[in-house]
C-alpha cells in the first residue's frame, strides 16, 4: 500500500483524482493493475485483489469536449510524431458501453492528440444530446483573454496577472498541470480583489501542452474573442508605449491586433527576446521584470494572439501558433519595433533547475532524455542533468535591456517605509 494524496477534481467530469506512489515491489510486476482506494487504516486482506489492468498512459483517450455540432477527443498514442498524422478515415468514434449496442460516427479531423468526430443522430427514445457548455461565470464575452499551462507558479502569478490586466487582458484561463504550491490561494486572493477574472482548469494530464491549448480554443470560444498564448515568464510590450504613454491603458494590447480591423487577420505573432540570469542567484523579490535585464542578441521564436473563430477545424497548434482557416483568415507577424516579448527564460539557477521535472509539450523530449542535444529546445551549455554550469549567473547576456524594467518601475512602483515596492509585492 501507499498513501493516496488528493490531487484535484477534473473540471468536466467532476471525477476526484489522487496521486499514489507505486510500491517498489509492484514495479517489477507487469502489467500494472489498478489500485483500490481504501480508508486508512484498513487491512490489506480486505481489498479485492482481482483488479483490472491499469490503462497505459501512452495509449489512452484522456479528455473530451462536446460542442453543438461535434465531439473533440484528446488521445495519447495514435499520432506519435509531430507533423505526421494518421488520416481521419482510419478511425471511427464509438458511442456506448455495450459492445453489442454501440453507434459509430466518422472522424472528421486527426491532428496530434486532437480528434474531432460527428455526433450521433439524436433519438427521442434513447439519446439526449450533450448540453451546450456554459461558462461558470456567465459574463459578457471578453475581447481579450490569456491562457497558459502552469505548474507551481504561485510566486510569479501576481506580477503576470497585474501587468497584463493593466494593459488589456480581460480574463485569464490557467490550465493547472497538477500544482502543489499556493496557486489556488493566490488565484482566490486575486479574484477577491475584484479587478481580476482568473479561471483555473485542473488539467492533470502530463505532456499535453498542445492538447491543452487546442482545448482552450474550443472551450473559451463563447467567452473570449481573442486569446493570447503566453507563459507566466513572458511579457509583451511595444517600444512605442515607453515613449508615448504616461500611464498603462487597457487599450494597449488590443491596439496590436486592432490594426487588422478589416476582419481578415486571424492571428498576430510577436517575436521573443530571451533573458539570462542577469547575475541573480535567487528569485528576485521585486519580480522577474525588475530582476532580469540582460538578454541574448538574437530574438528567439514567437508567441501569438489568436482570433478564436479563425482557428482551423483541426485545432492544430505548435504551442507558438495555431493553424488557421486559410479560406477566410491570414496570419500577421509584428516587427520588433511594433511589439516584442521579454521572455525571462534563463532565471536564477534554483528556479531554472525546477524545469527538469518534465517538459509539458507532447513532442519535446524531457530534459533528462538523452536525445536531440543540439535542439533549440535545449539550453546551450547544459547537459541532460540539473547540474549548474560554471558561470551560469552571467550566461546568455549579450545586451543590457532595461526598457520594460524602467517602464514598469514607473507605472507599478511606489515608495514605502521599506523602500521602493512593486504593486505585486504589496
Amino acid at each position: 500500500t501507499s498513501p493516496a494524496n488528493f490531487s484535484g477534481v477534473l473540471p468536466f467530469t467532476s471525477a476526484t483524482t489522487f496521486k499514489c506512489t507505486l510500491p517498489n515491489r509492484n514495479r517489477r510486476l507487469q502489467p500494472f493493475h489498478q489500485p483500490v482506494l481504501t480508508r486508512f487504516p484498513e487491512r490489506e486482506t480486505n481489498v479485492i485483489s482481482a483488479a483490472p489492468v491499469m490503462p497505459r498512459w501512452d495509449f489512452l483517450a484522456y479528455e473530451c469536449f462536446s460542442t453543438e455540432t461535434d465531439v473533440v477527443l484528446f488521445v495519447k498514442g495514435v499520432n506519435n510524431r509531430q507533423g505526421i498524422n494518421k488520416s481521419p478515415e482510419e478511425f471511427r468514434c464509438v458511442f456506448g458501453n455495450d459492445i453489442k449496442n454501440v453507434v459509430q460516427t466518422p472522424v472528421t479531423s486527426s491532428k496530434q492528440e486532437v480528434f474531432r468526430e460527428k455526433l450521433v443522430v439524436p433519438s427521442v427514445a434513447y439519446y439526449t444530446p450533450p448540453r451546450r457548455h456554459m461558462p461558470s461565470n456567465p459574463n459578457p464575452t471578453s475581447l481579450l483573454c490569456a491562457t497558459t499551462m502552469v505548474y507551481n507558479v504561485a510566486k510569479f502569478l501576481r506580477e503576470w496577472v497585474m501587468y497584463y490586466s493593466k494593459i488589456g487582458v480581460d480574463k485569464f484561463i490557467l490550465y493547472d498541470n497538477g500544482s502543489d504550491d499556493d496557486l489556488e490561494r493566490v488565484i482566490k486572493e486575486l479574484n477577491e480583489e475584484g479587478d481580476y477574472n482568473i479561471e483555473r482548469i485542473f488539467w492533470v494530464w502530463p505532456k499535453t501542452q498542445e492538447a491543452g491549448f487546442s482545448h482552450s480554443a474550443v472551450y473559451a470560444k463563447d467567452s473570449c474573442t481573442w486569446m493570447m498564448y503566453v507563459d507566466v515568464d513572458e511579457f509583451i510590450f511595444s517600444p512605442s508605449w515607453l515613449k508615448n504613454s504616461s500611464q498603462p491603458s487597457k487599450t494597449m494590447l488590443k491596439s496590436l491586433f486592432s490594426i487588422s480591423s478589416n476582419g481578415s487577420i486571424g492571428q498576430v505573432s510577436i517575436k521573443c527576446n530571451d533573458f539570462g540570469p542577469s547575475d541573480q542567484k535567487k528569485h528576485p523579490a521585486m519580480g522577474v521584470i525588475q530582476g532580469y535585464n540582460c538578454r541574448r542578441q538574437a530574438e528567439q521564436r514567437h508567441k501569438s494572439i489568436l482570433l478564436l473563430e479563425a482557428v482551423d477545424h483541426s485545432l492544430l497548434n505548435v504551442i507558438h501558433h495555431f493553424d488557421l482557416n486559410n479560406n477566410h483568415y491570414n496570419w500577421k507577424e509584428l516587427p520588433l519595433e511594433a511589439a516584442v516579448i521579454n521572455h525571462y527564460k534563463y532565471q536564477a539557477w534554483p528556479e531554472f533547475m525546477t524545469k527538469f521535472r518534465r517538459r509539458v509539450s507532447a513532442f519535446v523530449a524531457d530534459w533528462r532524455t538523452r536525445v536531440n542535444p543540439m535542439s533549440k529546445d535545449r539550453t546551450p551549455g547544459l547537459g541532460f542533468q540539473p547540474i549548474k554550469p560554471e558561470g551560469w549567473e552571467n550566461m546568455f547576456c549579450d545586451v543590457k535591456d532595461d526598457r520594460l524594467k524602467l517602464w514598469t518601475k514607473k507605472w507599478f512602483g511606489s515608495q514605502t517605509p521599506q523602500g521602493l515596492k512593486m504593486a505585486w509585492q504589496l
